[in-house]
């Protein structure tokens, strides 16, 4: 009987065990197959250990706020402000000698604080401080946010700062300490000349950290002429990479700007830390939570005279004899 007894207590035990070991098990291979380091979805594997953009709370845990970004933006639920008029861009004809560096995430550009933007619905003036890119896979679907479920190939963000902070990590420290413009690309049947000294020095800095002096160029030069930026979206989100701060006032542009196929996949020929290609450097799409994103008075009058246009050309069409 008690020998019995021992043998169903081995097999207890022996199954208790396995139930403690198991889960021990899966954990240990999730420590190795993960860092705290953070990555895009593009980098992760066993040989390269990161939190992937599913996991950037373990990298920072801002990463799982409710004002995360980017979003989806779905034009149908956007409610007009009339709040957001023009911007006003001052010394945005500023030509400046930059340098552009491979940060291992992205391309950066520091830009001198001269350049700043105000109206447009903003509380303040707000100084450019850098820009960057994310992009996709050889000119591939790669903006951070959409439109009514649309990923133009590449995204440009200019982040600003309130003009009187003097570094970005205090202007972080203020709800809408930040301002960040984004402009989407499309796909050109040409080249865009402007973007010369983009394009060309990228080849110097294929590697990450790698950084090499900029042609002249101008903030003016890389977006859209200031006539065509009336039409734009605004929504309070955050930063797009860890540690995701929720400080920024996001205006999203929608006049794309142009760029040949073989300007946009110059971007994927660089290189992650790993060295392995620089592809599809963009964070999903986050939850809006109850956020409301707003258009500007712009965005309709465009839609309005698309659709009247199109109208009097069905109306044109329709009085013609058969």
């Amino acid at each position: 009987m008690r020998s019995h007894w021992n043998k169903q207590s081995l097999c207890f035990l022996a199954s208790n065990m396995q139930q403690l070991i198991l889960p021990a098990l899966l954990a240990s291979c999730w420590t190795l197959c993960s860092g705290a380091d953070w990555c895009y979805q593009s980098q992760f594997s066993c040989d390269h250990p990161c939190n992937g953009p599913e996991k950037w709370n373990h990298a920072n845990s801002n990463c799982e706020g409710k004002q995360q970004s980017p979003i989806n933006i779905v034009t149908r639920k956007t409610l007009k402000d009339e709040r957001l008029t023009p911007f006003k861009f001052d010394n945005y004809q500023q030509i400046f000698r930059g340098t552009i560096k491979n940060n291992g995430h992205s391309v950066q550009v520091g830009v001198p604080h001269l350049s700043t933007v105000s109206g447009g619905g903003l509380p303040t003036s707000y100084k450019a401080v850098q820009f960057h890119l994310h992009w996709g896979n050889n000119g591939g679907p790669g903006s951070e946010h959409t439109i009514d479920g649309e990923q133009y190939p590449m995204e440009l963000h200019i982040v600003h700062m309130k003009h009187h902070y003097i570094d970005l990590t205090t202007a972080l420290s203020d709800p809408e300490g930040v301002a960040v413009l984004g402009f989407f690309y499309e796909k050109s049947n040409r080249a865009n000349r402007k973007y010369e000294p983009i394009i060309n020095a990228l080849r110097s800095i294929k590697n990450a950290n790698g950084n090499t002096s900029l042609l002249p160029v101008s903030l003016a030069q890389l977006i859209p002429a200031e006539q065509n930026l009336t039409s734009y979206y605004r929504y309070k989100g955050s930063l797009t990479t860890p540690g995701c701060t929720e400080a920024v006032v996001w205006t999203l542009f929608e006049s794309p700007i142009p760029l040949s196929m073989e300007q946009l996949r110059a971007f994927s020929e660089l290189k992650f830390h790993d060295g392995n290609s620089m592809v599809e450097t963009f964070r999903p799409v986050q939850p809006l939570n109850g956020r409301q994103v707003f258009r500007s008075g712009g965005a309709v009058i465009l839609a309005s005279s698309a659709l009247l246009m199109a109208t009097i050309a069905t109306a044109l069409g329709l009085s013609q004899p058969n």
